[in-house]
C-alpha cells in the first residue's frame, strides 16, 4: 500500500553499488519523483517488505522461498562469471574450512556461500555472524565472506590467502547464471506501469554508466576503473531466461539445504 502521506509508493534499494545503475533513473531521470526512495542492507529491504513497511524491495533471491514475492521482471542483479564483489577468503583450501566468518547483511551471498562449500568442496563449516573486517574475521574463523563495496576494497591478488569469486565458482560449477537479487513485492502491487518504470530507470542508469562512475567512484573511494569494470563486465542488471533458470536452481539448493539443516 502507498504511505498515507503520499499516492507513491514506498520503494527500498540497497546502498551497495551494485545496485546504483537500477535505480539512477528514479533518482535522476524520468522516473524521478515517481518513487519514496530508502536505501538499507540488503537483508533490511526484505524484512521492510515483509513488515508492510515498504511497497516494493531490491529483494536478495534467497528471500524468496521465505516470502511469496511478486518479481518484477527484466531488472535485478546477477553475474555470468566472476562477481568481483562476493569473496570467500581462506586462510586453507575450501574443503578444509570448518568455520567461517560472514558478513550477514546479504542473506543470499551467506546461503550462496553454503551451498558451494557443499556441493563443490564438501564443507559444511560453521558460520559465525561478523562485521566485515578481514583481519578480525580470520582471527575467529578458517575463512571470511566479504561483500559488496567492501569487497571492492579488496585487490584479491595481493592477499596471502586462498580466495573464491563466488560467482566464478557457481557459473563453473552450473553452467548457469547467479542472480543475488530482484525487485520485487506483494501481488497486486506490480502493476504494468510499475514494471515499466523499473525497467526504464534500470535502461537509464545503464546508458549512463560514466555518470555512474565519476559520481560513486570518489563517494565510496573506489578506483574509477574498477567501478566502471564491476558495473559493465561483471554485474548484469537487464535480467532474462537463462538468469531466470539460474535463480529457479539455486532456489532449489537454497530450499534443500535449508531442509537437511
Amino acid at each position: 500500500m502507498p504511505s498515507p502521506h503520499s499516492n507513491r509508493l514506498r520503494v527500498c534499494a540497497v546502498s551497495f553499488l551494485n545496485t546504483t545503475p537500477l535505480v539512477w533513473g528514479m533518482l535522476h531521470g524520468p522516473q524521478r519523483g515517481l518513487f519514496d526512495l530508502d536505501f538499507q542492507i540488503p537483508a533490511a529491504c526484505a524484512d521492510q517488505v515483509a513488515s508492510g513497511a515498504a511497497d516494493i524491495g531490491i529483494i536478495p533471491s534467497f528471500e524468496l522461498t521465505r516470502q511469496n514475492l511478486e518479481i518484477i521482471p527484466g531488472a535485478g542483479i546477477a553475474c555470468h562469471g566472476p562477481v568481483r564483489s562476493i569473496l570467500l577468503i581462506s586462510a586453507r583450501p575450501a574443503p578444509e574450512i570448518r568455520r567461517l566468518a560472514v558478513d550477514s547483511s546479504s542473506r543470499t551471498s551467506v546461503q550462496l556461500a553454503r551451498v558451494l562449500l557443499a556441493r563443490r568442496f564438501g564443507a559444511e563449516p560453521e558460520l559465525i555472524p561478523h562485521s566485515p573486517d578481514l583481519d578480525a574475521m580470520l582471527r575467529v574463523a578458517d575463512a571470511a565472506l566479504i561483500i559488496g563495496d567492501p569487497a571492492l576494497r579488496i585487490e584479491p591478488a595481493l592477499l596471502p590467502y586462498h580466495v573464491y569469486d563466488l560467482g566464478h565458482e557457481w557459473v563453473e560449477m552450473t553452467g548457469l547464471p547467479f542472480v543475488f537479487a530482484v525487485w520485487a513485492g506483494p501481488s497486486g502491487v506490480i502493476t504494468p506501469d510499475v514494471v515499466e518504470a523499473f525497467q526504464q530507470s534500470c535502461r537509464y542508469g545503464r546508458e549512463r554508466i560514466e555518470e555512474i562512475v565519476a559520481a560513486e567512484s570518489a563517494r565510496r573511494e573506489i578506483a574509477p576503473a574498477l567501478v566502471r569494470e564491476y558495473l559493465t563486465r561483471h554485474i548484469v542488471h537487464e535480467l532474462g531466461p537463462r538468469d531466470a533458470q539460474g535463480m529457479a536452481l539455486f532456489l532449489s539448493y537454497a530450499r534443500q539445504a535449508a531442509q537437511s539443516a
